[in-house]
């Protein structure tokens, strides 16, 4: 199997859907925020320090009927999956990418298709290829820091005037120790391997160590 197209990226911001329909930056200094995710987990505990910050699983429709029982004061999902869903009205206070970076790939879709199949040449006409180099960077990102989803890591990839800019973070699962940083270049694989190298050798080596110890 091979990747045969992807589609322009949805939305890849994560957004705050506060029980009183409050953005961030007007947030109370205290309340319970409901995550599924270690990557938001990690920053919310950065952005929003007096907050407790509580597991939240289930699908969408779970997480919004558990917010407006009042189990929590807001909740942080992935905006592709709330505009997939319909659910534009949950829409209006995303995460700029500053204050809660997303996780490699999201938002985004790979079509895979056999190779050599004839599907591949009709599958170009739905492939965008800024969204391609842009994933193809956090996904070498992903790759040389051998990282899953037992990893607290974010990356988000802009294509610029011929230049991919990955912006990244790796973090231990406590969030004392957060990696973070930026490469850019035209070569998408390099600049996802360059980066994580980078943080590799400021210490995030040592993180990952750490998390997959525990897992055994």
């Amino acid at each position: 199997l091979i990747v045969g197209a992807v589609p322009e990226r949805e939305d890849p911001r994560d957004v705050l859907i506060s029980r009183d329909g409050l953005p961030f930056e007007a947030l109370p200094e205290e309340g319970r925020v409901g995550t599924s995710s270690l990557r938001r987990r990690v920053q919310l505990r950065r952005i929003l320090p007096r907050w407790e910050v509580l597991p939240l699983r289930g699908n969408l429709d779970t997480r919004l009927r558990r917010l407006q029982e009042g189990r929590f004061d807001a909740i942080v999902v992935a905006a592709a999956g709330l505009k997939r869903l319909g659910l534009v009205e949950f829409l209006k206070h995303p995460l700029p990418p500053e204050v809660m970076l997303p996780a490699a790939g999201q938002g985004a879709l790979a079509v895979e298709c056999r190779e050599g199949d004839p599907l591949t040449d009709l599958l170009q006409g739905i492939h965008h290829p800024q969204t391609a180099l842009e994933v193809a960077a956090e996904r070498a990102f992903l790759q040389r820091m051998g990282g899953g989803c037992q990893v607290p890591m974010g990356a988000l990839a802009r294509f610029d005037e011929g230049e991919v800019c990955l912006k990244a973070m790796v973090s231990s699962l406590e969030g004392d120790r957060l990696f973070a940083g930026e490469e850019k270049g035209r070569d998408p694989e390099r600049v996802g391997t360059l980066l994580a190298d980078r943080l590799l050798e400021k210490g995030a080596r040592e993180v990952l160590e750490e998390v997959y110890s525990r897992d055994g």
